[in-house]
């Protein structure tokens, strides 16, 4: 078989990137760093062992959106929609210890000085190969747990963005295309908008005062921004109907999904306290109202009531609530678990929708329920001028500021990053390959491997 020079340059560049790690020189202790972090004995033991078992939790969430986004598509693509999850734990991996952290939390790069001073990414070289990313507490991003353990929690988080992106372009999208296309979207977009809004003097959140709990503009309004874009540059598969391979799989997702969510919303505490066992609260309330509302609004709309519903309107609840799951109530999570889902569900079913061909809706249920989290964020956040509810009027009109320029960011900003991927390498399989199935065509590999059938053995002649 004759290798394309794009898989040479591929394995040249991971080879490139592991060998310089064994030969990277140790960054010799400067005035910035030495002023950003606390001596061990802040740490608290508890708050690490939270931490830790957070980071194990959201780990687990990407190998569960494989198995939610690989129970719905055909039969012929199952591997792959599969494997364009899984392969993100190696991508992003290396690309966030490499690059990525350092963009999203190294040294600020931005305009204005003192307590006006902005920024919107971090330097590149400031954690390289995060090579000083050591056991001390940062004193302002996590003031308890080592700084490694904070490194590798956002870690996941990095990791799953992109991986819910693959939804909305499953069974036709070149394998090698999308790992370009995860890299590029990783650091141009992913870490600069992570930083913006988490970093302490980041714009969105400083200036603006974005609340972002835990990820529902940096993770779920990104990425469901991207996938739009995807969708319109890809454009429609040959044949966009298609049954499910396998509900168990989705539910198997789902559950994984729900799990490893405790960990994504109670995690973002950074601490094993109060704030943690209330965002835990307030994830499997929203969830469990949003699952509800979507099986008797699909029996409301004359749809029978389906696990694939169920499990849908699950994960939109969990979508909903990650922005305000430390700031808002239990009953107030039940409010963002219902009305996000009716919204959804209704985005997914209304006829427009139905022109563009997103395979498995990801920006009607990440997206979508991304913008609700967000507005209704700005709504019912608790604390004096939070929100609208309470006071923070001013609050809540930066909120749709930043809303706007989230999405015009993200979406435009992956349409670029899509339209240059397929400059250099083409996007789109071929017509046989997307008819072939992806699993043989990129992967040569299938559900269900043909078995050649024993040949039959003649009896032998006895007289």
């Amino acid at each position: 078989m004759k290798i394309e020079k794009r898989w040479i340059i591929s394995f040249i560049i991971i080879s490139i990137v592991c060998i310089l790690g064994a030969f990277w020189p140790t960054v010799t202790e400067n005035d910035y760093i030495l002023s950003k972090f606390d001596t061990t004995e802040h740490i608290i033991p508890a708050d690490v062992a939270w931490m830790l078992t957070s980071c194990c939790l959201v780990l687990i969430m990407t190998p569960g959106l494989s198995f939610f986004y690989g129970g719905m598509v055909g039969r012929k693509n199952v591997i792959s929609t599969m494997l364009q999850s899984f392969i993100c734990l190696g991508v992003v991996t290396l690309l966030w210890v490499v690059v990525g952290f350092s963009l999203a939390f190294g040294e600020p790069v931005g305009f204005g000085s003192g307590d006006h001073f902005y920024s919107f990414f971090g330097n590149p070289a400031t954690f390289a190969f995060m090579d000083y990313v050591g056991v001390l507490p940062h004193k302002e991003l996590a003031s308890t747990i080592p700084f490694m353990l904070f490194a590798l929690f956002q870690m996941k988080f990095a990791i799953i963005a992109p991986a819910i992106i693959t939804g909305s372009f499953a069974e036709r999208v070149r394998f090698i295309s999308y790992l370009l296309f995860i890299s590029l979207f990783t650091i141009f977009i992913y870490a600069p908008l992570c930083h913006s809004v988490w970093y302490p003097t980041g714009v969105l959140g400083s200036y603006f005062g974005v609340k972002d709990f835990a990820g529902g503009t940096v993770v779920h309004m990104s990425s469901g921004f991207a996938a739009l874009a995807g969708v319109l540059v890809l454009g429609k598969r040959k044949n966009s109907q298609h049954i499910p391979t396998n509900i168990p799989f989705v539910l198997l997702g789902t559950g994984m999904l729900w799990f490893g969510w405790f960990g994504f919303n109670a995690g973002s505490a950074l601490a094993a306290n109060g704030t943690a066992a209330m965002a835990f609260a307030t994830t499997t309330t929203s969830s469990a109202a949003a699952m509800l509302t979507w099986v008797f609004f699909d029996r409301m709309n004359g749809r029978k009531v389906s696990a694939l519903g169920a499990c849908i309107g699950a994960v939109v609840g969990l979508v909903a609530i990650t922005p305000a799951a430390g700031y808002v109530s239990v009953p107030e999570s039940m409010f963002f678990g219902f009305i996000t889902a009716l919204v959804s569900n209704s985005v997914v079913n209304c006829r427009f929708s139905k022109r563009f061909d997103d395979t498995l809706d990801v920006f009607a249920c990440h997206g979508v329920g991304g913008i609700m989290g967000m507005i209704l964020t700005a709504i019912f956040a608790h604390g004096e001028d939070a929100s609208l509810l309470h006071g923070g009027w001013n609050v809540f009109g930066h909120h749709m500021m930043a809303l706007v320029l989230v999405s015009v960011f993200t979406f435009f900003g992956a349409y670029i990053l899509f339209k240059v991927t397929n400059f250099i390498i083409p996007l789109r399989v071929s017509e046989e390959n997307e008819y072939i199935g992806l699993d043989l065509s990129q992967h040569d590999e299938t559900l269900k491997p043909k078995t050649k059938k024993p040949k039959k053995i003649s009896k032998p002649n006895l007289v």
